[in-house]
């Protein structure tokens, strides 16, 4: 039997996967890869029959690649003893996810998007990941007024 997943959840693990495979295969997550898995043979590969949400799935990626470098400089700052190069690419790829995602596009509350990210990194990481990127996150969501200027984009500045 197969766990049905939540279609948000499951947007995610497509936005991570894809995310990752661009990373491993030529370490640029702007550029497709040549024999890039669909979105629908993602989802095969997770779970028979599962709905995603395609809205969020293109907006998280396209958020991710467009907000990269702000998301990183951010990471960076609060991971400072964990060199971008030496994060666990896994982990690199959630925070990015998150912090687009929560912080600057404001997609979902901040605390959910934390615990989602939290609950990807085990999933695919183990306990060690996700108290990492609950670490991150955290400090994130505690000193988000630092990074204020960071965070702002075209769209969120109201």
């Amino acid at each position: 039997m197969t766990k049905t997943l939540d279609k948000r959840h499951l947007s995610r693990i497509i936005v991570l996967q894809k995310l990752f495979e661009r990373q491993f295969r030529h370490n640029d997550i702007s550029k497709p890869t040549d024999n890039e898995f669909s979105n629908n043979q993602l989802i095969e590969l997770i779970a028979d029959e599962a709905r995603y949400d395609k809205k969020l799935a293109d907006r998280l990626l396209k958020g991710v690649i467009e907000y990269k470098e702000k998301a990183d400089t951010i990471i960076a700052k609060l991971a400072p003893e964990w060199p971008l190069e030496q994060i666990n690419k896994t982990d690199l790829q959630i925070l990015r996810i998150a912090i687009t995602e929560g912080f600057i596009e404001e997609l979902t509350p901040k605390k959910v998007t934390i615990d989602e990210a939290v609950e990807l990194a085990k999933e695919f990481g183990g306990q060690p990941s996700g108290t990492f990127v609950n670490g991150v996150l955290g400090t994130l969501l505690n000193e988000e007024k630092k990074f204020a200027t960071t965070l702002k984009t075209h769209d969120n500045q109201r």
